[in-house]
């Protein structure tokens, strides 16, 4: 069964070209997997539209109309950040339903696994409100199909910045799991290590905010402690990852200091605990790296791993932070 690629042309209509998040960033990634070996194991699909009835699921009436509006007559902003286009409505529902696609096939046994190439991205949509270049929350709408079949879902966030919409939909769930490191002071300004869940959702939230220049080293001692101990005893049915490329060192909107293979070696550790693993694509600026850090990935969705000579220096004194990660966590996870 080969690793499947949702893809389209139709994402290119979600354009601001000065905009950091503007129709290049999908283009040069497409590109840079069509120019590189993974090309023969992979298979390129494309999305399918997902319907407009279960995005009340998560989102607001009030968010989901003025989206619609908008998108019907003309391009506008949402805030200072986040802007949307004529059909946008149509377009961010295929980045909703490619990612389902991908899901679907997964279960069906029709792909190993897959990498959802879509946007506008999502990780930063509320239940209200749209933000931080995100329209509606394409990883929170396809875990919510796998909550309604009684399924547990991971949900792994890679993004330099806090997907703070997935917390926030999530947050009282023990069916969903949401583990994220990410920078801290950064944009949106949550995911503090105290913010663990409410209710029954309490310790199904992990937060490791992490300072400037902290990389590879900090990651993988979070990985190997915390996140994976704590995956493997929630035992997900399905992992969904939101794989955003600008916690890479040379993001110009980062701070991290992630190396290229870093993103594979996640997606290796994942893997073990559930082959079931779907990716969708969230940030990521610098476009002559971010089809390194795809292809990272895909080579190790699809059994064929590559790798590249990408250093950089990393910065000490993440430590306590994974001191005060473990402390709040092990009331809940062993630890």
């Amino acid at each position: 069964m080969p690793t499947q690629v949702v893809t389209s042309d139709l994402f290119r209509r979600h354009d601001n070209i000065g905009h950091p998040e503007n129709a290049e960033r999908t283009l040069v990634m497409y590109q840079a997997v069509q120019q590189s070996p993974l090309v023969d194991y992979l298979t390129f699909i494309e999305p399918v539209l997902y319907p407009e009835e279960p995005l009340y699921q998560i989102h607001s009436e009030r968010m989901i109309e003025k989206i619609k509006e908008i998108s019907a007559s003309q391009n506008s902003w949402l805030d200072l950040d986040t802007y949307v286009c004529t059909h946008d409505f149509e377009t961010a529902r295929y980045a909703i339903g490619g990612t389902v696609q991908l899901i679907k096939n997964v279960q069906e046994g029709a792909a190993n696994n897959g990498f959802a190439l879509v946007r506008p991205p999502g990780h930063h949509a509320t239940t209200q409100t749209s933000m931080g270049f995100c329209l509606f929350n394409n990883i929170a709408l396809a875990a919510q199909e796998l909550v309604n079949q009684g399924k547990k879902v991971l949900i792994f966030d890679l993004d330099v910045h806090h997907g703070n919409g997935t917390q926030d939909i999530f947050y009282d769930s023990d069916n969903v799991l949401y583990q994220s490191f990410h920078l801290s002071p950064h944009f949106p300004g949550t995911g503090a290590v105290k913010e663990i869940g409410i209710e029954e959702g309490k310790g199904y939230t992990v937060n490791a905010p992490l300072s400037f220049g902290h990389g590879d080293t900090a990651v993988e001692t979070l990985m190997k402690e915390v996140f994976l101990p704590i995956a493997t005893q929630f035992n997900p049915d399905f992992i969904l990852v939101s794989s955003g490329f600008d916690s890479h060192y040379a993001d110009p909107l980062g701070g991290m200091h992630l190396t290229v293979d870093m993103f594979g070696w996640l997606l290796e550790q994942l893997l073990p605990i559930q082959p079931r693993l779907v990716c969708t694509l969230e940030g990521g600026y610098n476009l002559s790296v971010i089809g390194q850090c795809l292809i990272s990935q895909l080579s190790v969705l699809c059994g064929h791993p590559l790798f590249y000579k990408d250093t950089v220096v990393e910065q000490n004194g993440w430590k306590p932070i994974l001191t005060s990660i473990k402390n709040k966590m092990k009331r809940y996870w062993d630890i």
